[in-house]
């Protein structure tokens, strides 16, 4: 166990990492340090808008719904109830979607989408 190296630094991985590319032909341009600032992108503030608004519909939905259930059949408060929490469920299951890449077409396959087609 003498012959230990000590672990490489961050900049001679960099180094090392983008020679890499430079090699395998994905010359990237090299940011500015501390270019983002921390700031968000707008597709990163789209996403998470459509996640709360997918949530947030979800349930406003279930709640309509079942209000009108309870209307029509006089059963208060259990159609309200149920169609809150199928609502949630659904607004989960919309979010899960959306976070998977499955999108909303129907019969979308993911390893389709991997293996290029057919």
């Amino acid at each position: 166990m003498s012959d230990e190296r000590p672990p490489p630094s961050l900049e001679e991985l960099d180094t090392r990492l983008r020679e890499a590319r430079r090699n395998a032909g994905m010359d990237l341009p090299d940011p500015e340090p501390g270019a983002s600032g921390g700031k968000v992108s707008n597709g990163d503030m789209a996403l998470g808008l459509r996640v709360g608004v997918e949530l947030v519909a979800g349930v406003l939905f279930g709640l309509a719904l079942g209000y009108g259930i309870d209307w029509w059949l006089d059963t208060k408060p259990w159609g309200m109830i149920i169609m809150i929490f199928l609502g949630a469920i659904a607004g989960f299951m919309n979010v899960y979607r959306l976070t998977s890449g499955q999108g909303y077409a129907a019969g979308f396959d993911k390893s389709q989408k991997r293996d290029g087609g057919e």
